[in-house]
């Protein structure tokens, strides 16, 4: 990834995370592009956004995924937060959805730690 904003992760360090922390992170990108979104600031939730489509492809490329059958929900993941920030939100997406489906990642995430 030439133009990858996380250089470290896209190098190899993302595999290393777990499924929650990875789509933790995911969403504090996600929470951080719909806070600019709320504050009318186009080029920053943008800037969110390009961060957290980045980290979720890394996700979906992560071999693990597929071996454990989670592909599908990822791929869907994907999906709803383009058809909301990008498309014309067609599974009628709000913004609290998003909140509360990664804040479950992050939660567990940070449970796990020592």
């Amino acid at each position: 990834m030439a133009d990858a904003q996380h250089k470290d992760l896209a190098a190899g360090r993302w595999s290393s995370l777990t499924l929650a922390e990875q789509l933790g992170n995911v969403g504090s990108e996600v929470g951080r592009a719909l806070s600019w979104q709320k504050k009318n600031n186009e080029q920053y939730r943008e800037k969110a956004l390009v961060r957290a489509l980045e980290l979720i492809d890394l996700t979906i490329s992560d071999r693990r995924w597929i071996e454990q059958h989670r592909l599908k929900e990822i791929l869907r993941t994907r999906e709803i937060l383009v058809d909301y920030f990008y498309g014309d939100n067609f599974y009628q997406t709000i913004p609290e959805q998003l909140e509360k489906y990664f804040y479950y990642f992050a939660f567990a995430a940070r449970n796990k730690r020592p």
